[in-house]
């Protein structure tokens, strides 16, 4: 049985999809990358339980990318899972990570804050088709299918969905008719872009190491149209066991 195609029209005042090859100064493409659109999918309904991930299959521009320039103040240290869970049994007392000052200015180990730019964009639109794809034949995609409707028809969520960035969120609506807007018409030949960071052919608990991957992206009369991941136009990490 293949799964239908669903349609989300999503929008937000601003986004990020850092291209990797930026590192510290984050950088967006002009577009939401597949990884970001599935990430929009699962806010909506996904349970690991069930075995299956979105699969992207195309993207429509409805807003001309227009950049703006971000200046942030950004902590460079983390808190440690069991430290969380110190605090959270009261064995330690709660010890905050500074924003407002350097190392020196603290005068603690916290390495304090640093100001990174990010080159971000404004005003996004997109519509996002995808599908479900099952890792286990038994389950149930019938139902599945109507779970994700139900919910993204009312516009209910796990938790918010976002652009990139938790600070940058994205609201959808389910689109079940023909819409009548059309993309922006421009071609971009966007070279290599970030796929996804893990291996969707196989379940991705919360210990799942990163498997980048990535694709040849082209965008033609505002429409990105996207590889299933098994295909070839998808290359994997270097040094993954399925890697093509």
């Amino acid at each position: 049985m293949n799964s239908p195609t669903h349609c989300l029209e999503t929008w937000g005042d601003l986004a990020c999809f850092s291209r990797p090859e930026m590192k510290v100064e984050r950088y967006s493409y002009p577009i939401i990358t597949p990884s970001a659109a599935r990430g929009i999918f699962d806010a909506i309904y996904f349970k690991k339980e069930y075995n299956f991930y979105w699969q992207i299959e195309r993207i429509e521009l409805l807003q001309p990318p227009k950049y703006i320039a971000l200046r942030r103040n950004e902590v460079k240290d983390k808190i440690s899972v069991s430290e969380i869970q110190k605090w959270m049994n009261g064995t330690k007392d709660i010890a905050p990570l500074w924003a407002d000052g350097t190392q020196a200015e603290l005068g603690t180990d916290q390495k304090g804050r640093t100001q990174r730019q990010t080159m971000a964009l404004k005003n996004v639109r997109y519509r996002i088709y995808a599908h479900i794809v099952c890792r286990d034949q038994k389950v149930d995609l019938k139902a599945l299918n109507a779970q994700f409707e139900r919910r993204a028809t009312i516009g209910k969520c796990f938790y918010q969905p976002f652009f990139g960035c938790r600070e940058f969120p994205a609201y959808f609506e389910l689109l079940q008719t023909t819409p009548e807007t059309r993309p922006v018409d421009i071609d971009l030949d966007l070279g290599w872009m970030l796929y996804d960071v893990f291996d969707l052919r196989q379940a991705n608990h919360n210990q799942a190491k990163p498997s980048i991957s990535v694709f040849r992206a082209q965008l033609k009369a505002g429409v990105l149209h996207i590889p299933a991941y098994p295909s070839p136009d998808v290359h994997k990490l270097a040094g993954d066991d399925h890697a093509e």
